[in-house]
């Protein structure tokens, strides 16, 4: 299950690069890219939930890292719905929490 989760959040990692570059450059991002990302992240938070409630010890520290990503993700996709301007700096500390979370949650795994 962890190994699951890793796979879908190294998926919706690589999804999250390719969406940064398009919000760094003040470009529109692709929605099919932004539908696609969101919810393998969602799935991945899911089964590192499920995880954590069924083996101890759990990656606390990354499932919490994980969950302020994920707001931070509803944030930026309700602002590219809305047409709103983008942060920049929000697509990067949602970025860059979400990595650190892979990071320990690599940690843990390995």
């Amino acid at each position: 299950m962890i190994i699951a989760a890793i796979v879908l959040f190294s998926l919706a990692a690589l999804l999250g690069i390719f969406l940064l570059t398009f919000v760094l450059r003040g470009k529109e991002t692709p929605k099919a890219v932004t539908f696609i990302h969101g919810p393998l992240a969602a799935a991945g938070l899911v089964l590192l939930i499920v995880y954590a409630f069924q083996y101890s010890p759990a990656p606390t520290a990354s499932l919490i890292l994980f969950i302020i990503a994920a707001l931070g993700g509803f944030v930026l996709i309700a602002r590219d719905l809305t047409t709103s301007s983008m942060p920049k700096w929000l697509a990067l500390l949602h970025g860059l929490i979400a990595v650190a979370g892979f990071i320990l949650l690599l940690k843990f795994a390995f």
